[in-house]
């Protein structure tokens, strides 16, 4: 047997979530650090369980490569769109 599927529910999906950032140092790294927030990002992701659209994986893979979130912006206009009455979701 190569693979086990383990059913969670959302709840312990948050929980096990919860846990990785109970220490506030955790996020400190977050806002300088790209490939942690990238890592970050995609752990998200996974725990969540849910199909992410193509442009969540491309935002993950640049993060985790090194580019700052700006970068991403600058080349990426068209990612956030405007979801909360102007603002970028991104």
């Amino acid at each position: 047997m190569n693979r086990v599927r383990v059913a969670r529910s959302e709840d312990s999906h948050l929980e096990s979530l919860a846990g990785d950032f109970s220490d506030p140092s955790a996020l400190q790294d977050l806002e300088n650090d790209p490939k942690a927030l990238g890592r970050m990002m995609r752990r998200m992701g996974n725990e969540m369980g849910e199909e992410t659209p193509p442009e969540f994986g491309e935002v993950v893979d640049r993060l985790e490569n090194g580019q700052s979130p700006e970068e991403i912006e600058k080349e990426l206009p068209d990612l956030g769109g405007e979801a909360d009455g102007g603002e970028d979701s991104f």
